[in-house]
């Protein structure tokens, strides 16, 4: 059987390490070895993790995500890693299913996520930005570091994950897999439960932070060139008199919000929160897209003047 070492990240992880190591611990493949990077926590992460037996844990002070994985990576002494996230919770089946492509041949395999929400605001954001399963496409679908299993020769290929980007490092390492030519399947049931932000601000944050992140590693510009166009070209046809100009805008924001909202119709039971979810969820749309072009902005800024704007954040 393939050997596989488990690695993730956390930092000021106490409310979710647990539910995480109890979920690693209830696999039906458990990995051969976890080894975890802490970014210098201070609520009691760490005490959470050395209670765990089998977790090899390494103390990297002020470590960003990629700068911990690639610690965590070299740490690690098997040649299949899986990685995900220190406030995931994974499904039992979870690395069984995903090492399934690599055992056949794959150099990554590409798993996929459910959202961790309670309120109707993190459910609503749920439809926005996860697809169901069955919308993805194997040949243009994107991984994320809290769903994925690659080798160690593809990541050593790709360079690791660059430690220069604070947030998108795992967006940047995929590209490079495809850039790479890499033999990526999808595992579209190998599934981890991710927490879904609790507020706007905190929605906010996440896609600013992704999409500065973007605009300094130079991933996507023409998605980001489009949403640009897209939203200019909506306001400047509202802005008009006449009516075919409105029209359209309507009928490309319809377009854009049509799978969101039948994702809301399908996940939401109960049929005044469906309601509720037709009018939330365009907003959310337009409230998560005016992060994304803040964030890709601000990126833009930093790479134009990397010393004067390190490190924005928004505000």
């Amino acid at each position: 059987m393939t050997k596989v070492s488990l690695i993730t990240t956390v930092l000021d992880a106490s409310d979710s390490v647990g539910a995480f190591l109890e979920s690693v611990s209830w696999q039906t493949r458990p990995p051969d070895e976890v080894v975890v990077v802490d970014g210098g926590s201070t609520d009691g992460t760490l005490e959470r993790i050395r209670s765990a037996d089998t977790v090899t844990l390494i103390e990297q002070r002020g470590a960003n995500i990629a700068r911990g994985r690639n610690v965590a990576i070299s740490a690690a002494t098997h040649d299949v890693i899986a990685v995900t996230d220190g406030d995931c919770v994974l499904e039992r089946d979870w690395l069984e299913r995903l090492v399934v492509p690599l055992e056949t041949g794959a150099d990554v395999a590409m798993g996929f996520y459910r959202p961790l929400a309670d309120s109707f605001l993190q459910q609503a954001i749920a439809c926005v930005n996860l697809p169901e399963p069955e919308e993805l496409d194997e040949a243009t679908f994107t991984p994320s570091g809290r769903s994925v299993a690659f080798t160690r020769r593809a990541i050593d290929r790709a360079g690791g994950y660059p430690e220069w980007l604070d947030t998108g490092e795992d967006l940047y390492v995929h590209h490079r897999f495809r850039e790479l030519g890499l033999d990526m399947r999808l595992a579209r049931d190998a599934i981890v439960n991710w927490p879904i932000r609790r507020t706007l601000a905190e929605t906010w944050r996440q896609y600013f932070g992704y999409a500065r992140g973007d605009a300094i590693a130079g991933i996507d510009p023409e998605r980001h060139a489009l949403r640009f166009a897209v939203y200019s070209a909506g306001l400047y046809a509202w802005s008009t008199r006449g009516r075919v100009g409105k029209l359209a805008a309507l009928a490309a924001a319809g377009a854009t919000a049509a799978a969101p909202i039948r994702r809301a119709l399908n996940r939401f039971e109960d049929p005044s929160e469906r309601a509720r979810a037709v009018v939330a969820v365009p907003a959310l749309i337009a409230f998560i897209d005016a992060a994304k072009i803040s964030g890709y902005l601000a990126g833009v800024r930093h790479r134009a003047c990397p010393h004067g704007a390190s490190r924005v954040e928004p505000a």
